[in-house]
C-alpha cells in the first residue's frame, strides 16, 4: 500500500494541477468540471493498478518470499505486458539461486558428513582445471564401440570387459579421444577416412580414433604375446605362458602403430596429457616419450604384476620395463602390485629406488609409481532402497528360465581360466552333498561370455566348463529341476541387470585379479539392498567390499560352506552388509579413480626422454 500511494500521489497533483490550468484558460468553472476529472482520474487510476501496481506488487511480494526461502507463491508471476521482461528475469535469477543453494546444501551435507562425491559434473570441471584446457587422449587396444552387420544391418555393440566399463564414463565426462584398434566388421563403414568418429551414437560426447591392424598383427600382437604370454605370466593362474620371436615382433609393430596414431591426435597440443591402457601397450609409454618429450603420461595396468622372479621368465622383460618406464606416472589397482613392480625393475635394470616415495629414476628422468584402485559408475547417489524389488527380479528371471526354485545364484565371467569357475562348479556340487535339503531349491545360473577363442587353452577350458556343468547336472537334476543353468554368450549390461537384481548370492571366485568390476556391479544394482557377495581373496575389489564373503577359492568345502551362509543368512545381516558395500562402491567411484589418477597426473613436470637409444625393431 505505501508503494500505491507513493506512485498515485504525485500522478493525483499532476492531473488536479492540469485541470485548473484548463479550467482558467478556457473560463470555465472548476465546479463543472469536477465530475469528469474524477472519472478521468479513477479511470487513470483503474488502469496504473491493473497494468503496474498489481503485478508489480505481485513480484515484490513474490521476491520477499523467495528471498526469505518461503515455499513457492501460489500466485505466478505475471507473463504478459510490459512487466513481462522483468517477471521473466526474476524467474530466471530464481532458477539459478535454486540450483546454488542445492549445491551449497548438498557440498555443506558432504563435508559435514566427511566425504566428497565425485560426480560426472565435477569430474568435467576438475579435469578441465587440471589439465588446463587441454584435451585428454587415451589408448587402449579395445575400443568401447563396436559395429557390426546383424541382419543386412550395421548395428552398434559395446563389448564385455572391465576396462570398457570403467573408462567409458571417465570419456563420456571428460571428452577428449579414445584411441583404439577397429575389431567389427563394419567399424570402417563407421568411421571417416583417418578412422575418426563420434560416439556415442545416440548422444556424441567424444571421438574414437580407430586403427587398422592386419590379421598378422592381430594374431602375433593380441592373442599371441599379450594373451598367451603376458596374461598368465601376470595372473600366475597355473597356466604356461607361451613366448614366440614372431609374436613379440608383431608386438613391437604394433605399439609403433599405436604411438604414430598418437602422434597424429597431439601435434597441435603442448603437454599433451595421455593415459595409455594395460599390457597391450606396455611399449607405447617410451615410444612417445622419445618423439615427445613435452608429454605427460600415465600408464595404468589392469592386471596384476607378479614378483620379478616370475617375470623374469619373459625374454624381454627388460624391454617391456624400459618402455614402462617412458611414462611418468605408472598406476596398479593396489599397493601389493605397485611393490612387485618396484622390485622387478631393481632387479633388472639399472635404477634407484625411492620406497619412501615409490619411484624409480633412471639417468635424468622419474617415474612415479602409485595405486589406483579402479571402479564403476557406481548407484545413484540418491537411489532410495526398493524394498522386494529382488523377489520380483527372482520371480521374473526363473520363470524366463522355466525353473522352480527357491534361492538364485549367480555368476558373470568371461570363460577364462582366471576367473576360477572350474573350482566355482566343484563349489555348488559340494555345496549340493553337504547341504542335500538344499536339492531343487537352489538353481545357480553362469552368464559366460566366450573369450579369446582363437587360443587353444581358451578353447580347451570352454569345453572344460561345459562338460563338468553337464556332469553336474546329469548327477542332480529332476524332472523339473536342475542344479546349474549355463548361458553361454556376449550378454549385454541391460541383459545382465536382472540376474543381478534377482540373486540371492553372487559368486566372484577368481584366482588371481587386478581388482574385478563384476563385484561392485552386483553390488551397485541392489537397490533392494539384499543379496550377499561371495568374493574371491585374490582379487584386488577384496580389499574395498570387506563386507562380502571373502573366500580362498582353491578351498571348496570354504566355498560350499560361505553359499550354504549366504542363501540363510537374516535380511538384517544381508542389508547391512549391502548397505555398507553399497556406500563404498558409491563414494569410491569411477570419476574419483579417474580424478586422483588425472590430478596425479597434471601435476607432475615431464620428465625428459630416457637417455637410452629408442626401442627397435626385431631383426626379421
Amino acid at each position: 500500500m505505501k508503494i500505491l500511494v507513493r506512485l498515485l500521489m504525485p500522478l493525483a497533483v499532476i492531473v488536479g494541477a492540469t485541470v485548473v490550468v484548463c479550467a482558467r484558460l478556457l473560463h470555465q468553472d472548476i465546479r463543472h468540471l469536477a465530475l469528469p476529472v474524477a472519472l478521468v482520474v479513477l479511470l487513470v487510476l483503474a488502469v496504473l493498478w491493473w497494468d503496474l501496481i498489481r503485478p508489480l506488487s505481485t513480484i515484490v511480494r513474490w521476491m520477499r518470499r523467495f528471498r526469505f526461502g518461503e515455499p513457492d507463491a501460489p500466485w505466478a508471476l505475471p507473463r504478459k505486458g510490459f512487466l513481462a521482461p522483468l517477471a521473466r528475469e526474476a524467474r530466471r535469477m530464481a532458477q539459478s539461486l535454486v540450483a546454488a543453494r542445492a549445491a551449497a546444501a548438498e557440498e555443506a551435507r558432504l563435508r559435514n558428513a566427511g566425504e566428497s562425491r565425485w560426480t560426472p559434473d565435477r569430474l568435467r570441471e576438475h579435469v578441465r582445471t587440471a589439465l588446463k584446457g587441454r584435451p585428454l587422449v587415451v589408448v587402449s587396444n579395445r575400443e568401447p564401440y563396436v559395429h557390426v552387420r546383424q541382419d543386412r544391418q550395421i548395428r552398434c555393440l559395446t563389448p564385455p570387459g572391465g576396462l570398457v566399463t570403467a573408462m567409458e564414463p571417465v570419456l563420456r565426462a571428460c571428452s577428449g579421444t579414445w584411441i583404439a584398434a577397429g575389431t567389427g566388421e563394419a567399424d570402417r563403414d563407421t568411421a571417416d577416412a583417418h578412422g575418426r568418429l563420434r560416439v556415442p551414437p545416440d548422444a556424441p560426447l567424444y571421438t574414437l580414433r580407430r586403427i587398422w591392424l592386419t590379421p598378422e598383427e592381430e594374431q602375433g600382437h593380441y592373442y599371441g604375446f599379450a594373451n598367451e604370454g603376458l596374461w598368465p605370466l601376470c595372473h600366475i593362474a597355473h597356466t604356461r605362458p607361451v613366448f614366440r620371436a614372431d609374436d613379440w615382433h608383431q608386438y613391437v609393430r604394433v605399439n609403433e602403430k599405436f604411438a604414430e596414431a598418437v602422434f597424429e591426435e597431439i601435434a597441435d597440443t603442448d603437454e599433451p596429457c595421455l593415459v595409455v591402457q594395460d599390457y597391450h601397450l606396455a611399449l607405447l609409454p617410451r615410444l612417445v616419450k622419445d618423439k615427445r618429450p613435452d608429454a605427460k603420461i600415465a600408464l595404468f595396468w589392469h592386471i596384476p604384476w607378479p614378483n620379478p622372479e616370475a617375470f623374469g621368465i619373459c625374454p624381454w622383460a627388460r624391454e617391456l620395463l624400459q618402455g614402462m618406464l617412458g611414462a611418468d606416472l605408472v598406476g596398479f589397482h593396489i599397493q601389493f602390485h605397485c611393490n612387485n613392480f618396484l622390485d622387478t625393475v631393481d632387479r633388472m635394470l639399472e635404477s634407484r629406488i625411492d620406497w619412501e616415495h615409490f619411484s624409480v629414476t633412471r639417468a635424468d628422468r622419474t617415474t612415479w609409481v602409485k595405486p589406483f584402485p579402479i571402479s564403476i559408475a557406481g548407484p545413484a547417489p540418491d537411489a532410495s532402497p526398493a524394498v522386494g524389488a529382488g523377489q520380483t527380479a527372482k520371480e521374473a528371471v526363473l520363470k524366463s528360465l522355466g525353473i522352480t526354485a527357491r534361492w538364485l545364484g549367480v555368476g558373470v565371467d568371461r570363460l577364462d581360466y582366471t576367473k576360477g569357475l572350474l573350482e566355482r562348479l566343484s563349489a555348488i556340487e559340494r555345496f549340493l552333498d553337504k547341504y542335500p535339503a538344499f536339492r531343487e531349491q537352489f538353481v545357480f545360473v553362469e552368464l559366460g561370455a566366450p573369450s579369446r577363442t582363437k587360443i587353444p587353452r581358451y578353447q580347451e577350458f570352454e569345453a572344460s566348463v561345459e562338460a563338468e556343468i553337464e556332469r553336474i547336472n546329469r548327477r542332480f537334476q529332476t524332472r523339473a529341476w536342475k542344479p546349474i543353468v549355463f548361458l553361454k554368450k556376449q550378454h549385454s549390461h541391460q541383459e545382465i541387470a536382472p540376474f543381478y537384481q534377482a540373486a540371492d548370492v553372487c559368486l566372484v571366485t577368481s584366482l588371481h585379479d587386478g581388482m574385478n568390476l563384476v563385484s561392485k556391479e552386483f553390488v551397485a544394482s541392489r537397490t533392494d539392498e539384499r543379496g550377499v557377495l561371495i568374493l574371491s581373496q585374490f582379487t584386488g575389489a577384496s580389499r574395498e567390499l570387506l563386507d562380502a564373503l571373502l573366500v580362498n577359492p582353491y578351498d571348496i568345502d570354504q566355498v560350499a560352506d560361505a553359499v550354504q551362509y549366504a542363501v540363510t543368512m537374516e535380511p538384517e545381516e544381508q542389508q547391512a552388509r549391502m548397505s555398507r558395500m553399497r556406500e563404498t562402491v558409491q563414494e569410491h567411484n569411477v570419476y574419483r579413480w579417474a580424478a586422483a589418477l588425472l590430478t596425479e597426473l597434471a601435476r607432475l613436470r615431464p620428465s625428459p626422454a630416457p637417455a637410452a637409444s629408442p626401442l627397435q625393431l626385431p631383426a626379421e
